[in-house]
């Protein structure tokens, strides 16, 4: 009688850790479902905030900061190092030109419609900004667009948290994305798609009458040792086409949320299972 009672203790025990390291297991491979469902619903709320405030600002206003913006890319093409040469105060200077586009800590927002992606634009590339959007290089072009500009929008890999510029490298030449600011939608067509080392800054510096935004993140993916370059040159903006293309880029969200709500589901379910037989066979 003892040995048998000691036998079912051993069982519940074991079944107990067992169930344990399932739950634990099964929680750590819904956190990055669950962080990444959360960043899309939190981002698209950052994107429309945006546009309700932009769209209460006057037209005055959208011109005059634009202008400021437009003035600080003039100093950038006259002068065009990467490597930073200014002084803390110029520094300063630079980061209130970057705040005169931003509206709800917001200067825009870039959409990738092949890959599926629309996530905010903010100013700098600080650690907290890239691991809720992407960042404006500082010392690049504002995306406002114009002759003679080159600006540069950053963001990570393989967050667990959001997908960011996770699928960057599937982008394709001649594909294009988007670049919104308080005034306007730019559209840009990959035109080059390089890997360089983190110290070839020649490939993102202005080429006198061009129009450049280059998307960047870092690879190989998990070992970030050199950096990803997509780089887009301005073409005219077509609402047609691009309203096709946001409509893509919604339907890839959605399925791809759609997917994942359902994967959390099931597991869950399974879980849920688990538990029940468990309780039971203590029972």
């Amino acid at each position: 009688m003892k040995k048998r009672l000691v036998k079912i203790v051993t069982i519940i025990r074991n079944n107990k850790i067992r169930t344990l390291i399932f739950v634990m297991g099964s929680l750590i491979l819904l956190f990055p479902i669950v962080s990444q469902v959360s960043y899309y619903l939190a981002s698209h709320q950052n994107i429309n905030q945006f546009k309700r405030e932009v769209a209460k600002i006057d037209t005055n206003t959208v011109e005059r900061r634009i202008a400021l913006a437009n003035a600080y890319n003039e100093t950038l093409s006259r002068n065009p190092l990467l490597i930073d040469p200014f002084t803390s105060k110029q520094k300063e200077g630079l980061r209130e030109y970057a705040r005169m586009l931003e509206v709800h800590e917001q200067i825009g927002h870039v959409a990738i419609p092949s890959i599926g992606v629309d996530i905010p634009i903010y100013a700098g590339t600080s650690e907290t900004v890239l691991q809720k959007g992407s960042g404006h290089l500082e010392g690049t072009s504002l995306p406002v667009g114009g002759l003679s500009t080159h600006s540069v929008l950053t963001a990570h890999r393989g967050l667990p948290t959001a997908r960011l510029f996770t699928d960057l490298n599937k982008v394709k030449k001649g594909q294009i994305f988007y670049v919104t600011n308080i005034k306007e939608t730019l559209a840009y067509k990959v035109v080059s798609i390089k890997v360089v080392d983190p110290t070839a800054l020649s490939e993102v510096k202005i080429v006198n009458g061009k129009d450049y935004i280059t998307l960047l993140t870092c690879t190989p993916y998990m070992i970030n040792s050199h950096r990803l370059l997509v780089k887009g040159e301005r073409i005219p903006y077509d609402s047609t086409e691009a309203e096709k293309h946001k409509e893509q880029t919604v339907q890839d969200y959605r399925l791809s949320l759609v997917l994942k709500i359902l994967l959390v589901l099931l597991i869950g379910l399974f879980i849920v299972i688990m538990m029940r037989r468990w309780m039971q066979h203590r029972q």
